[in-house]
């Protein structure tokens, strides 16, 4: 057919679609109200399909075709295509494959790791390799964001352009599951991932989405991969909630990346057996501190607290105490509860909430330095001179206990002279930190004078409401309470890595 020809057939479809008696058919209803012959139903197929591709008419999973009404957006499913070509036989589907069938480019074969693009192509990461392969959007073949990848390089390559490939097979699927939106389209639904790389929507088909709504946060299986005209297929493995409800989009970004937010059995019992006090055998060989007077300074809303400072003072020298909760005597090697904290790495923070690297008896509990409580810790005790300079110094397994849990804000009024009540309350604390003032200067001068710079980037803090929703965005201020902290925590880390370092001459 040439292209006249398909362009007037395509001008007469649409004009009988827009026709306002006209409902939704199937191919073969619309063949028979044309009285077309077998060849002119083959051709119809044709303009059918090729309206589809322009977004000119759709068609539901049932096969029936509509003209597009409105702003056109383009249809994810098109597995119905499939199912209607086995209606011409295996000749034309042997004749529509070998249209489509594209030559394998010559070039050199490599491995690497597929990361998508929003719109449709990708690039391919090489081990060892500087510069990323780009995929056109016509070679990415199956691939999806971080499934691995067998390409071929171009040997083509263009001046000034990025070397280009081809994907001939995808031997490792980084993604088995998405976390999205789902959204409801009659008889059926998709999943619209929350990670714009992974640009193809999930299609689900509605029994393996029985109470799902729309708008829905959920979790998918991919069960099918699809193919150049074919959507993945999924099932809905969990359902997170709807977007509008508080906590939905925080829970959506933990599970989005992998976070585990439970622990697993095994780590639960074994957190379970750990004592809420410290034990009078936990106390042998250790360093009593306990009659140091000591305090932990961090945010208000922080809930474990990992480090305290104590501070005195002997003619020239400060005592500076710098004292980290003693995990490791909780947490043996390789148990289940180590194996988990290293699974994990780290705690993270987020917006409302924190997922602990630890189960909240340990990390809340006894690994935290609470006030008025017995804590085990390991302590860098440091003389400092009145020039900035450690003169002595000692790493010593502990035991603390905190007088009082300072945010930074109460610190800051005190210190500035703002907050009478504050001033009232910590009144036995105040020499201390006039001293922690002046003891924070000394270090930071003497760093500047070593040639530190000060990276005084802005951080932000997520305001939110009782109900979980965002409500503003306030500044971190930097004041002089956490310059106190930061200073003691760079002298601390500098003098255990001078405790550790080994010169070779």
């Amino acid at each position: 057919m040439s292209k006249k020809d398909m362009d007037r057939r395509k001008k007469f479809i649409l004009e009988l679609m827009g026709d306002p008696i006209y409902q939704p058919m199937r191919l073969r209803e619309i063949s028979s109200l044309l009285r077309l012959s077998k060849e002119e139903k083959r051709e119809l197929y044709d303009v059918l399909d090729e309206l589809c591709e322009e977004g000119k008419v759709s068609v539901d999973r049932k096969g029936r075709y509509e003209k597009v009404k409105g702003k056109w957006k383009k249809k994810k499913d098109d597995r119905y295509y499939d199912d209607r070509r086995e209606e011409y036989g295996s000749e034309y589907g042997r004749k529509k494959k070998d249209k489509n069938k594209k030559e394998q480019p010559e070039g050199i074969q490599a491995e690497g790791t597929f990361i998508g693009h929003p719109k449709g192509f990708g690039f391919v990461e090489i081990e060892g390799q500087d510069e990323d392969i780009f995929i056109p959007e016509s070679d990415t073949g199956t691939a999806m964001h971080q499934d691995k990848v067998r390409i071929i390089i171009r040997d083509d390559k263009k001046e000034g352009k990025r070397q280009e490939g081809v994907v001939v097979k995808v031997l490792e699927r980084g993604m088995p599951e998405i976390v999205g939106t789902y959204q409801l389209n009659r008889d059926f639904g998709f999943v619209i991932s929350d990670n714009p790389k992974f640009s193809k929507d999930i299609f689900i088909p509605r029994k393996e989405a029985a109470g799902i709504k729309n708008g829905d946060k959920v979790i998918v299986v991919i069960t099918d991969y699809g193919s150049g005209n074919k959507n993945p297929e999924g099932k809905i493995k969990e359902n997170l909630g709807n977007i509008r409800t508080p906590g939905t989009d925080i829970l959506a970004i933990v599970k989005s990346f992998g976070i585990p937010s439970e622990f697993p059995e095994k780590v639960m019992k074994q957190a379970q057996r750990v004592p809420d006090h410290v034990l009078d055998a936990d106390r042998d060989g250790r360093l009593d501190l306990r009659h140091l007077q000591t305090v932990t300074i961090d945010g208000e809303d922080a809930k474990d607290l990992d480090d305290a400072i104590s501070l005195t003072k002997e003619g020239d020298i400060y005592h500076l105490g710098v004292h980290i909760a003693d995990v490791s005597n909780y947490v043996q090697y390789n148990s289940a509860l180590d194996r988990e904290a290293l699974k994990r790495g780290t705690s993270v923070y987020l917006a409302d909430r924190v997922v602990p690297m630890l189960p909240e008896r340990l990390s809340n509990g006894i690994c935290s330095l609470n006030q008025g409580e017995d804590r085990l810790a390991l302590s860098c005790l440091m003389d400092i001179n009145e020039k900035g300079k450690v003169v002595s110094h000692q790493i010593a397994e502990t035991v603390i206990n905190v007088n009082e849990r300072m945010c930074y804000t109460d610190v800051k009024n005190i210190l500035e002279d703002t907050d009478e009540e504050a001033k009232k309350r910590y009144e036995a604390l105040i020499p201390m930190f006039f001293m922690m003032k002046e003891l924070s200067g000394i270090l930071r001068n003497s760093r500047h004078h070593r040639g530190s710079i000060d990276f005084d980037f802005p951080e932000s803090k997520i305001i939110l409401n009782a109900a979980g929703k965002a409500i503003d965005v306030k500044p971190y201020e930097a004041n002089v309470a956490t310059k106190i902290i930061e200073d003691f925590m760079l002298m601390a880390n500098e003098t255990v890595a001078q405790e550790y370092c080994t010169e070779e001459i």
